[in-house]
């Protein structure tokens, strides 16, 4: 039956990684996730039932569209595996518990967030408010932290630290950024915003650095600084107590 029950959340969180897809990419540019049907950006042709399989289609069409052969990005298949693979180990992780579905709304927002950054450098709006909302009654009404206000003290520390860095930085950090840290705060408390803000710059580090050696990453230019946050963030909400405590007993020892 356990393994009936991870086939399950396996399949679904495919098909939402593909619905996430669509989110990630039609709200930043103000259209709807609705209307006009899913299709080609080349060639504008409506994609069938073959081509909307998870991850399945894009081998079946060996990477490229049925209609002009343009070729189908990669990130797509990536993003709904990873969605699956993270939705599936996350009762291993959290139990099976009222926590579940705080990490599972978690994971869509940053998965979306991940796709809208890494595309267009932009965290919408209307993202945030709305996992935002749905957050704060999550918190309030199914699982609070302990205690109860730690999560709105953290939405404050995440925005205020966010917008101080920016301020000093003159634009270093964008909007998107510091409002996505106040919504962080209300899933991982005072403590987890500081952490994650230490792994997603980490992270963040990593990435430009990589990025410079390959040429994709000019000095002084700005980059996608989203796929560094939906890192940190995933860090320090599946194991932030563990490296705490971790660390807390490396420095008494």
């Amino acid at each position: 039956m356990t393994t009936l029950y991870y086939t399950y959340i396996f399949i679904m969180g495919l098909l939402l990684g593909s619905f996430y897809n669509v989110v990630g990419l039609r709200i930043p540019k103000g259209e709807s996730i609705i209307q006009p049907r899913s299709h080609c950006p080349k060639c504008q042709r409506d994609l069938t039932a073959l081509d909307l399989i998870p991850v399945l289609s894009y081998f079946l069409l060996k990477g490229k569209c049925s209609g002009c052969g343009s070729r189908i990005s990669p990130i797509y298949p990536i993003i709904e595996v990873g969605t699956a693979a993270l939705f599936t180990i996350t009762p291993w992780l959290v139990g099976w518990s009222k926590e579940l579905l705080i990490a599972w709304v978690l994971i869509s927002l940053l998965v979306i967030i991940f796709i809208s950054d890494l595309h267009y450098m932009i965290i919408p709006d209307k993202v945030l408010l709305f996992f935002g909302l749905l957050i704060v009654l999550l918190r309030l009404l199914w699982v609070p932290l302990d205690p109860w206000w730690d999560g709105f003290l953290g939405a404050v520390i995440g925005f205020t630290l966010l917008l101080s860095i920016a301020i000093v930085s003159k634009g270093g950090m964008g909007g998107g950024d510091i409002k996505l840290f106040a919504v962080l705060g209300l899933v991982l408390g005072w403590k987890g915003v500081f952490l994650a803000f230490f792994f997603s710059a980490f992270y963040g580090a990593i990435m430009g650095g990589v990025g410079m050696l390959l040429g994709k990453v000019k000095r002084g230019q700005p980059f996608p600084f989203g796929p560094a946050i939906v890192l940190g963030s995933l860090t320090t909400y599946f194991f932030g107590e563990k490296i705490m405590l971790w660390y807390v007993t490396i420095i008494l020892q």
